[in-house]
């Protein structure tokens, strides 16, 4: 059986170490904060100013003022700090946050990233991930694993890219895939989700990678 969104998360926050300066995408990415690992403190960062930003407030807790850059409403804790949106994007761009998970499109075997627009399609803006995935020292990427019957992991994007050669990890519904940027290993299978087959994983995607499965 594929990975649910849940499991594609708890998987995420296995990449979380003690004293992380974290930025999650939206969608799939958010639920990271929910299985942060035990005896694990991170920072959670937002493009929009906010730093150790605290989980999701319960129904009719809500503080409209506290939002994330999703624009979903979140909490604050004792340590929580806010600062404007250039003090974030100077973080971002200095390489001080440790981690970028977000969500995706399509991913090519070389680390090309493709996630902020379709074309012919209304989009807000671009957000932060071409900053995040340039400034950031890890770029893991949580998606489905196809879209529509096709595979999101591809030998070229064929969408615009958000950054070339900047993802380090794909974690997908289907497995974990690693990715070596500067060309010698290329795309590797690492892991594979529960009752998922290497076959069918094979089957499902187009890019090029090795199988190095982990015990």
């Amino acid at each position: 059986m594929a990975w649910t969104r849940e499991q594609m998360a708890a998987r995420a926050a296995k990449e979380l170490r003690d004293g992380f300066y974290v930025n999650l995408g939206i969608g799939i990415p958010t639920l990271v904060s929910n299985y942060i690992p035990e005896g694990v403190s991170v920072q959670l960062q937002s493009e929009n100013g906010m730093m150790g930003m605290g989980p999701f407030p319960f129904e009719g807790e809500e503080d409209a003022d506290l939002i994330n850059a999703g624009k979903q409403t979140v909490s604050e804790l004792p340590t929580t700090s806010y600062f404007s949106s250039a003090d974030s994007f100077a973080m971002i761009r200095g390489g001080h946050i440790n981690l970028s998970i977000l969500g995706a499109m399509q991913v090519a075997e070389n680390g090309d990233l493709a996630n902020w627009m379709i074309p012919g399609k209304m989009v807000k803006g671009m957000g932060g991930a071409m900053d995040l995935v340039a400034g950031v020292q890890k770029v893991v990427v949580v998606m489905e694993h196809e879209a529509k019957g096709e595979s999101k992991l591809l030998h070229r994007c064929n969408l615009p890219l958000t950054g070339a050669n900047v993802v380090d990890m794909v974690i997908t519904d289907l497995g974990v895939f690693t990715i070596d940027k500067k060309g010698k290993d290329g795309m590797a299978l690492i892991e594979l989700a529960d009752g998922v087959t290497l076959d069918e994983i094979k089957a499902k995607t187009e890019a090029t990678f090795k199988v190095a499965l982990k015990n």
